[in-house]
């Protein structure tokens, strides 16, 4: 798997080895922590684009890819979006190539429901809710999906796009989608105020890891239907619950026994207001439900990154 020395696909190996899988992990450590990756895993530190990650597809005899390793920063990839596309969609296609040549059955994907979809639609977004990212990040996930189909259509390849809403607990760092957690969590153990842009009613929808974790698995093991759009293999995986970033901090600040101030700043332009998606179709394909509740995710978030400092 790739991007296992980060911190979803790090959880992810730790249940693969725990269900009996040998796992390899591929990862060039630019943003992941070599300590993350179980030791039980092989280690190959490689990147993602390059000639010796096609070359292990290639001849490494692996049964499934579960690609997570990924340039996740939606402001990167807004001031640079060439690099954005070479580590997210000329990486994917470079891993497809030794994918499918070393006959790879199955490629399991990190997708992102919180910016391939637009915000016309009702929510929590079903999976086949308006696409319309307003990223470079959030288009080099939805074009991967488009990819991913292709491959599958002419390579045969199975594909499943894991459309993430906001994970976090263990291992997260200030960084991606859901970096709000880590910071906040940071920010409390040195006693410094938390701070908000604008008034802070926007939403996200939180998942924990763990769960995110199973929902991986049985992305690896479960049965698929009929490819006719990239919407047939896409789940989305997350609560369906919309938690505001004013909530989310005084939940932490509960977590923490703690009391540092909340300071507003100036809103951030273009921010996404709302953001949810519905878990529905993970649930009922493969019996998936998110166990973790936000109140003890962030408990466990907190208590974890407090020893980690």
């Amino acid at each position: 798997m790739t991007g296992g020395a980060g911190f979803i696909a790090s959880h992810v190996a730790d249940l693969y080895i725990e269900d009996g899988w040998e796992v390899t992990v591929l990862d060039d450590l630019s943003t992941g922590r070599r300590k993350n990756v179980p030791a039980a895993a092989e280690f190959v530190e490689c990147g993602v684009n390059d000639a010796r990650a096609r070359k292990l597809l290639e001849e490494g005899g692996f049964t499934v890819l579960n690609h997570h390793a990924a340039q996740m920063d939606v402001r990167v990839s807004v001031t640079d979006p060439l690099f954005d596309e070479r580590v997210n969609i000329a990486g994917l296609i470079n891993l497809l190539e030794g994918a499918r040549r070393g006959g790879v059955r199955r490629v399991v994907f990190a997708s992102s429901g919180g910016v391939v979809y637009g915000e016309g639609d009702a929510l929590p977004h079903r999976e086949k809710a308006l696409k319309l990212p307003v990223s470079p990040y959030g288009v080099s996930k939805l074009a991967s999906e488009y990819y991913l189909a292709m491959y599958a259509q002419l390579h045969g390849l199975e594909v499943v796009p894991l459309r993430y809403a906001n994970v976090y607990g263990p291992r997260q760092n200030p960084h991606g989608e859901a970096g709000v957690v880590a910071i906040f969590c940071s920010r409390i153990l040195r006693q410094e105020p938390l701070t908000v842009y604008g008034d802070g009613t926007q939403t996200r929808d939180y998942v924990f890891v763990g769960d995110v974790a199973r929902a991986n698995l049985a992305a690896t093991t479960g049965p698929l239907g009929r490819l006719r759009s990239i919407d047939d293999v896409a789940f989305n995986v997350g609560t369906g619950v919309e938690t505001s970033v004013v909530e989310l901090a005084r939940t932490i600040l509960n977590a923490a026994g703690a009391n540092v101030p909340i300071e507003h700043v100036d809103a951030r332009p273009g921010e996404l207001q709302r953001s949810a998606v519905d878990p529905g179709k993970l649930e009922a394909q493969w019996s998936w439900r998110p166990e973790v509740g936000l109140a003890e995710g962030l408990q466990r978030t907190y208590d974890w990154i407090a020893t980690d400092q």
